[in-house]
């Protein structure tokens, strides 16, 4: 029997909804067994070029980012007009969210409602917004050019960080507990690169603080950022590393839940960011992919089975399980495996 969780519905703190554009006022009620608020949320229509949106409540609803690229913080009100107890409500949109018609899926995590502190545990203070039982916080912060602490709110050691520069045309950084001071650019298809006194300092994080070098994309004078951090959590959320063997009959990676989201990416070489979830068709093996690093439409490779405990690959393709190659993963879950008074999760 697996290890018991202390989060017996993870849908109070994550949940994937999918839903269709209607081009005007669309308020959207999530569908998990818990009410939930967003505080993060990932967007994409599912069958456009158009590319992804980035939004928080820390930040606030009409601030956005793209995944896929390295533009600065955009403005725009006809995205989204809130977050909502249970949901959100979408705005007027444009071709690229809320166009009518359109099959559109978001990923959201909740954090605090909105709420955030002033923290003071690094050399810069940051505003934070953290659920440390979900192992989640949203990190702001203006750098002054010159290595510095940060605090996060978590009150465990991050395990992994994406990290976004507010006011400049930069890349997406990663930071990942399975390749260490090295960074990957969520934007990017390359391998991870170590050049640790620049970006992530070779000092590890800690229960309150992670630190950053002196390279002018993570540490200009002036720099607004925005850190998304995230702890593991048993039986909710798992971050770790698997080596591809290059036949449909892929390696297993156990994460003690069922996975409503699994994000892969090479770290050893060059390949795409991989996400699929568990509603976008939702039955293995045809599961779709969407990648973070492209504006591509979703498409069907049946890379990974999402199982009960865990998450198979299936496909012999470079980007999710090439011979002899490392590759990372965050993996958030639908159900625990076994929850926290023993009762076993469904299969799939």
């Amino acid at each position: 029997m697996g290890k018991y969780t202390a989060i017996d519905d993870p849908s109070a703190y994550f949940q994937v909804k999918l839903w269709t554009g209607n081009a005007g006022t669309n308020a959207i009620t999530l569908d998990g067994n818990s009410d939930m608020q967003p505080d993060f949320m990932w967007h994409k229509e599912q069958n456009d070029t158009n590319g992804w949106h980035q939004f928080d409540s820390s930040r606030g609803v009409t601030k956005y980012l793209a995944t896929q690229s390295t533009g600065a913080e955009g403005t725009f009100g006809g995205y989204l007009t809130s977050f909502d107890s249970n949901g959100f409500t979408a705005n007027y949109g444009d071709s690229s969210m809320n166009s009518n018609g359109t099959a559109q899926c978001s990923w959201m995590w909740h954090s605090n409602g909105g709420t955030t502190v002033s923290n003071t545990n690094g050399s810069i203070t940051s505003t934070v917004q953290a659920n440390q039982d979900a192992g989640f916080s949203i990190v702001t912060y203006t750098t002054a050019g010159s290595t510095a602490t940060i605090g996060h709110g978590l009150g465990a050691k991050p395990d992994v960080i994406l990290l976004k520069k507010r006011n400049g045309a930069i890349s997406w950084y990663v930071r990942h507990v399975s390749t260490g001071t090295s960074y990957l650019n969520l934007n990017l298809t390359s391998a991870a690169v170590s050049n640790p006194a620049a970006t992530w300092t070779t000092t590890e994080p800690t229960t309150s603080v992670y630190s950053i070098g002196t390279s002018t994309d993570f540490n200009i004078s002036g720099g607004e950022y925005v850190a998304y951090c995230f702890a593991e959590k048993q039986g909710y959320s798992k971050f770790g590393k698997y080596t591809g063997n290059g036949s449909p009959n892929g390696p297993f990676i156990y994460t003690g839940f069922k996975p409503a989201f699994v994000m892969v990416k090479k770290s050893n070489n060059t390949g795409s960011w991989v996400i699929n979830d568990s509603k976008r068709i939702g039955y293995n093996p045809n599961n779709y992919d969407l990648y973070a690093n492209l504006g591509a439409a979703e498409e069907d490779n049946d890379r990974f089975d999402l199982l009960s405990n865990g998450f198979k690959a299936r496909s012999t393709s470079s980007p999710s399980n090439a011979s002899g190659d490392t590759y990372i993963y965050m993996a958030f879950a639908e159900n625990p495996f076994v929850t926290s008074t023993g009762i076993m999760g469904t299969a799939r």
